[in-house]
């Protein structure tokens, strides 16, 4: 019952959708009509509002690190599935009819939540390779194969085990940005494409 708890309370914490709030908050539409209909930070990219993406992508790292960090309080052995609940809640949310986001924020809080130099390897990977490459989708799924790896470094066998799903599912999200990569039409930041 504890571990349903956990993963309820973290669900709770990842299915608040902070794009699509602050989106219509300051003007900028509905998200899920925009680009992708997708409720993430890049999606709010879109808009052409920098400002709220970026606010979009700190709010949804900080869920997922507070979902996390407030089990763990009570419940030490159980953070992981505050991590996998936040993942969850925040691609499958209730309230939007489980049309979410594609959880690459919100996993990198969850990373941070579990063992901190996991989260610094999370963002090191996801920011080094926007800096080199300029596509949000290999960022983000590149960091998110880094993190069970290096939790496995720290002997954290148990962060791994979740990180390691959580990055098969946020792999499987990206189906269709995989399938643009192959065929050179994915978008890089400012518009090109891949």
């Amino acid at each position: 019952m504890e571990w349903i708890l956990a993963a309820a309370i973290g669900y709770l914490f990842g299915s608040v959708p902070f794009g699509l709030i602050l989106a219509r908050l300051f003007g900028a539409g509905d998200l899920r009509q925009i680009g992708s209909g997708n409720i993430g930070a890049t999606n709010v990219l879109r808009t052409g509002r920098k400002g709220l993406a970026a606010a979009t992508l700190l709010l949804d790292l900080l869920k997922g690190l507070a979902a996390v960090l407030l089990v763990a309080h009570f419940w030490p052995q159980l953070a992981p599935a505050a991590a996998l609940g936040a993942f969850l809640g925040h691609c499958f949310p209730v309230w939007l009819r489980f049309r979410g986001g594609k959880g690459v924020a919100t996993t990198a809080g969850v990373a941070f939540g579990l063992a901190w130099p996991v989260g610094i390897a999370y963002a090191l990977t996801w920011v080094a390779l926007l800096a080199v490459v300029r596509i949000s989708s290999v960022a983000g799924m590149t960091a998110a194969i880094v993190a069970p790896l290096a939790a496995l470094a720290l002997g954290r066998v148990d962060a791994a085990l979740v990180l390691a799903l959580i990055a098969a599912m946020v792999l499987f999200l990206h189906r269709e940005n995989i399938a643009r990569l192959r065929a050179g039409t994915e978008p890089r930041i400012g518009g090109r494409p891949a």
